[in-house]
This record gives C-alpha cells, structure tokens and sequence, in this order.
C-alpha cells in the first residue's frame, strides 16, 4: 500500500448502525416505516412542525444512548497518526466521530446536536427536546427554531471545501454509504478525476461499487480497524 499524501474519507451510516442507530435506506430503515417527505423537507415542516420535532426528538434520544464503535475509533486514531492531510466528509447527523476523537470533519447533513433558527438564521448547540415553544438563544424569537439537519431539496453543508480536498487528494475513502444519495455519492468519481485512488470499505458492495479501484467487504467494525492499521504501517 503506497503512503498518501492527502486522504479525504466519506461515512455514511452504515459505520453507526453497529452502534445501535437505524439506517434509513435498508429494507428494514427508517424510510421503510416513515414518509421521509413529511418528517425530512421544508414541505414538510411548513406543514406539520410538531410532527418533526417529535421524529427528531427521537432521533437525540436514540442517539444519546448509544457509543462509537471499533471503526469510529480508527478514524479518530489515523487522523492523529496520519503524515499528511486529512478530512473526514460525514452524511451522518450523529456526534459519534467527535466522540471517538476526529477533529478535521465536515458534516454535510447537519447534526442532530445543533438547531437553526428561521427568524434569524443562527445556528446554536442544541441537547434537549425541541418544541414549537422552544426559543432562540440569539433573538429570542420562539416557535422558530428547527433542527440543524439538511433535509431532501437542501443543499449539504462546505460544499466547496469538500470538492476541493477531493481535487487535491491521492487517496478516497467510501465507508459505510449506499452509493445513492447525491451529491456524495459523486465524490468518487471526483477523486478519481483528479487520480485519487479510491478505496470503498462496505458491508456490501455500493450501488457506486464499480468506480472504486478497490473494496473490501464486512462489517465496519472489522475492516475498518484492519484497513487502518495496514495503513499506519505503511
């Protein structure tokens, strides 16, 4: 394996759901239970706000209760160890990788931790129930504030700043996504237009499968972990 230079890694859920958190695009995921159309757009927050503050106040107690797992770790551990540049692109809405140490990550959904106020556009930290009578710590304003999460027709977060480290890396990693969700499901296409290798660490093979160079298939929680210490070895 030939030492890179600049990595940028993509996780999807699938590096959770060994911790405990649902995924949504499995047979068995969220979106095989709930609308996504009236819990996860502005369509459907304009029309049933209280509905949505209820999905993700679930979603907060769910995740309360569960811990990062092997892989996550492994993350925190080649960020710290790791000779040269590095960012970590996460779909997820979860603090786990925060928990397990990364630092240099970008949540391009948003997070279940934050909230947005649509009075003021302020974002704030955000660790308990929220309400139609919740307030704004910036303006005060109350029955503004929403979660802090990109929803369907939104665009992700550091859009910029992720394509540029995808044009500027020599090494792509795809771990735990469904090769579906734009725009991350392009990125490795991106890198690879640059002459990234592309790397894709899944349960099963994405539906973005052919346009890695390699890939190596289990759960997270195992070749993560083997994929990252091959590395620091290098």
């Amino acid at each position: 394996m030939k030492y890179p230079s600049s990595i940028v890694i993509l996780t999807g859920a699938g590096i959770s759901a060994e911790s405990g958190i649902s995924t949504f695009r499995d047979p068995d995921g969220i979106w095989s239970k709930i609308d996504y159309r009236e819990v996860a757009t502005p369509q459907g927050f304009a029309a049933n706000p209280l509905r949505v503050h209820e999905f993700y106040n679930w979603r907060r107690r769910n995740v309360a209760t569960v811990e990062p797992n092997a892989a996550h770790f492994a993350l925190g551990r080649l960020e710290q160890e790791f000779r040269g540049e590095f960012l970590l692109v996460t779909q997820n809405v979860d603090s786990l990788h925060e928990r397990a140490g990364s630092k240099r990550l970008i949540h391009m959904h948003g997070q279940h931790d934050k909230a947005l106020c649509t009075a003021c556009e302020q974002r704030c930290a955000w660790h308990g129930e929220m309400s139609l009578s919740s307030q704004c710590p910036h303006c005060g304003s109350v029955g503004y504030m929403r979660p802090d999460v990109v929803w369907f027709g939104e665009m992700p977060y550091e859009m910029d700043r992720i394509y540029t480290a995808l044009t500027a890396c020599d090494l792509f990693i795809s771990i735990g996504t469904s090769g579906n969700v734009y725009p991350a499901a392009g990125f490795v296409r991106e890198a690879r237009k640059a002459g990234a290798r592309t790397v894709e660490l899944n349960l099963e093979p994405s539906e973005g499968a052919a346009h890695f160079n390699e890939a190596e298939h289990g759960p997270a929680t195992s070749i993560v972990p083997a994929y990252v210490e091959r590395m620091l070895r290098t």
